[in-house]
């Protein structure tokens, strides 16, 4: 071993010890944060992190244990957080503002909050990483139940009532929370979903609903302590041994939420529930998540994890990692990536627009600042006319604002047009995740950065992967522009039961009221070596996408459900251009083995398959 080497490793060794020392270790036991004593910690947390000093490195770390977050008055902030009810202010649990450089170790605590409140909040930090924990509630803010008898007549559904209490009149139930009560009555849609013994939705319930008939004169009556009997006249009734899960609170904060942060990492935590958005990324920049589950606790045998989407990023730019994730029991999709698109209300003079937020889950976002690249949109055929640049951002109301361009916009532009911030649009890369059943669909993904999704298995409900955008209805926005979809197995329950925009397994669904077959609204979707469990008919559609192609993947037949899709096609294409389907294995017994082409010719793609093409 010469000289030099051993120079080199000690130089190495050098910096680890001094790199290693210049971290200070807080262990909050040493500041009367205790575990197992089912007393409140926010306070205490909270002047903790306040009082850090940013000038080094800190790794905060809990002795493993239960640690309880219990409202407090001097934790409370408004957050206007997207896809979410303004219900504010927001209870906090554990707090960062404007800090950096701190690491939060739970050594797998878990962390129990009761009530309404907001497990982590993330506030303008930056490389700030958190691991090794468990986020729950005792008592959920969302109920659930086991069916044990079932016919035309009545319905027999046993309540955990130490995890779900609640108390019962004539025309419904009252669910009795921590800090609020909630009624809650039989619907057919999307409020009440079933899942069989293996956590998956049934074929052909989902928003087609579990429920119909008389639905409004249903009785209700306690038979004995948590056994609910439902008397009515049932034209369809869950199956016996099921779970049903009974929504009943509204979508009012998120289980972690990371505003106008960066550098945020998160690694081996299990979100076992929120009554909101599992983790809610917004203008945040470079996340990196690995080993972050939407599981329901397994230890408390429940079959719902989050009252919505799983992982949801609005408005993120840099790069979005998304490694060996769970998702299962989501009452909507795993993950959802998009921005913000706005309509213009008012055009005030050249460089001068009037905005407002269209949706009323997107009201009182910083939409942009100064520098920000804008796209002008024509909402009816949702094709960029002109990139600007923003020179102001000035809100009037948390529903309007006014922005101003250090370049003159076109004569056109007023109402009927909407604004796209550029600026905000991410990369990803989703890898080696299992996506389960949950209520809606797997992915959504809108954004002009660079997108791979490879090695996950979809058991999803409805579409396993859903690409959109929208100007017009949703306005999340964002056409991608470079997205491959590849070794990814997709199992017979995708797209089992109905749910907005589940036109095929792949459905690439952008809300164009007029599309322009010139202009196409996604680009370069590259489909190649999955594989394809098919029970129903559509294995992918597409709307308006230039350069699309469908290639060596394996499409095989299941016989699981029977099918019930209204698209017959194997694939529709619509209004898009250079596409090829080719090099894919399709086994004989597959349903449909068709291509359907909509406003558009033969010459706009390359088919080299044994399936049967028609206009």
């Amino acid at each position: 071993m010469n000289r030099l080497f051993l120079f080199t490793a000690f130089v190495a060794l050098f910096f680890v010890a001094c790199s290693s020392s210049s971290i200070q270790t807080i262990n909050v036991s040493d500041y009367g944060i205790v575990a197992d004593t089912k007393e409140s910690v926010t306070v205490k947390i909270n002047e903790l992190i306040k009082d850090l000093d940013d000038s080094k490195p800190v790794k905060i770390v809990f002795p493993k244990g239960r640690y309880d977050f219990y409202p407090d008055d001097e934790w409370f902030k408004d957050y206007f957080e997207t896809n979410t009810y303004d219900v504010n202010p927001k209870k906090l649990g554990v707090y960062i503002e404007k800090k950096k450089n701190i690491t939060i170790d739970a050594m797998g605590s878990d962390f129990i909050f009761h009530g309404h409140m907001q497990p982590f909040t993330l506030d303008h930090v930056e490389n700030v990483n958190i691991s090794n924990v468990n986020i729950d509630w005792d008592i959920p803010l969302t109920a659930e139940s086991e069916v044990i008898e079932a016919d035309s007549e009545h319905v027999l559904l046993k309540i955990d009532i130490s995890q779900f209490p609640y108390k019962h009149s004539k025309n419904g139930i009252t669910f009795i929370c921590e800090d609020s009560e909630a009624h809650w009555a039989v619907s057919g849609g999307s409020w009440l979903i079933e899942y069989d013994p293996n956590h998956v939705i049934p074929a052909h319930t989902g928003d087609h609903g579990s429920f119909r008939g008389d639905l409004k004169n249903v009785v209700y009556e306690t038979v004995e302590p948590g056994k609910l009997l439902l008397k009515g006249n049932f034209t369809k009734y869950p199956a016996v041994g099921n779970h049903l899960i009974m929504r009943h609170s509204t979508r009012d904060h998120a289980g972690m939420f990371l505003f106008h942060s960066k550098d945020i990492k998160l690694e081996n935590i299990n979100v076992y529930h929120t009554s909101g958005l599992g983790i809610l990324s917004q203008y945040s920049e470079n996340i990196d998540m690995k080993k972050v589950n939407m599981i329901p606790n397994p230890h408390k045998n429940r079959y719902l994890s989050g009252h919505d989407d799983g992982l949801h990023f609005m408005g993120c730019k840099g790069q979005i990692n998304i490694d060996a994730c769970k998702f299962q029991g989501l009452m909507d999709d795993p993950i959802n990536i998009h921005g913000t698109c706005v309509p213009v209300i008012e055009r005030i003079d050249d460089n001068t627009l009037k905005c407002k937020f269209a949706h009323d889950m997107s009201s009182g976002l910083i939409w942009g600042v100064k520098g920000d690249k804008i796209g002008v949109i024509n909402s009816k055929h949702m094709v960029t006319i002109q990139q600007t640049t923003l020179n102001k951002f000035t809100p009037l109301t948390k529903d309007t604002f006014v922005v101003h361009f250090s370049e003159p916009l076109p004569k056109q532009v007023n109402k009927g047009y909407a604004l796209e911030n550029l600026t905000w649009t991410p990369s990803a890369k989703i890898t080696n995740c299992f996506v389960g059943s949950c209520r809606a669909r797997g992915f959504l993904i809108s954004t002009p950065g660079q997108v791979l999704v490879e090695n996950n298995v979809f058991e999803t409900s409805g579409s396993a992967i859903l690409i959109a955008g929208d100007a017009n209805y949703w306005y999340e926005s964002g056409a991608v522009t470079d997205i491959q979809i590849r070794n990814n197995k997709f199992t017979a329950p995708c797209n089992s039961s109905s749910y907005q925009f589940c036109e095929a397994v792949i459905s690439i669904f952008p809300e164009i009221p007029e599309p322009d077959l010139k202009q196409p609204f996604h680009s370069n979707i590259v489909i190649e070596n999955n594989t394809f469990e098919m029970a129903d008919y559509p294995v992918l559609y597409a709307l308006s996408v230039d350069g699309l192609t469908f290639s060596q993947n394996t499409i095989t037949r299941s016989e699981l459900f029977k099918p019930r899709h209204f698209n017959k096609q194997t694939i529709t294409l619509d209004a898009c251009k250079n596409v090829s389907v080719d090099n894919n294995k399709i086994n004989e017994d597959v349903l449909g083995k068709n291509v359907l082409l909509k406003r558009q010719s033969k010459e706009d793609i390359k088919i080299q398959d044994d399936l049967k093409v028609h206009m």
